[in-house]
């Protein structure tokens, strides 16, 4: 099994700044890609940030100068560092990897349970 930890959601004024974490755990021999999305009631899943073991990294438009995604491959987490924060953020950020485990070798996606980010005054 791959178990993610998300933390450092929370509630924040529009303009502010909040910074996620999420920590991978398990019989991991290696990690693909791993990033955040977002899920806002009544909104369509948004693939927020994403990076590869390789160190390239994209963004969603909306988010873009705003956000930026950082992995620390070693330790097997990945951060998500928010700033200048609107109300339109405000939404279930989940944690994903996709891990290769074992032994048995194989392939699993693992999700976080999510955190809620809040922006509002």
């Amino acid at each position: 099994q791959v178990h993610l930890v998300e933390s450092g959601g929370g509630l924040v004024q529009p303009g502010g700044s909040l910074r996620l974490s999420c920590a991978a755990s398990g019989s991991i021999l290696s990690i693909s890609d791993m990033g955040w999305y977002r899920l806002a009631p009544g909104k369509q899943r948004e693939l927020v940030a994403s990076t590869t073991s390789g160190g390239s990294m994209n963004y969603a438009d909306s988010v873009k100068g705003r956000f930026t995604i950082s992995r620390d491959n070693a330790k097997n987490t990945v951060d998500l560092q928010m700033n200048s924060l609107k109300p339109e953020d405000t939404a279930v950020y989940f944690c994903y990897a996709g891990a290769t485990i074992g032994p048995p070798v194989r392939f699993y996606t693992a999700w976080g349970p999510g955190t809620q980010v809040t922006v509002s005054s």
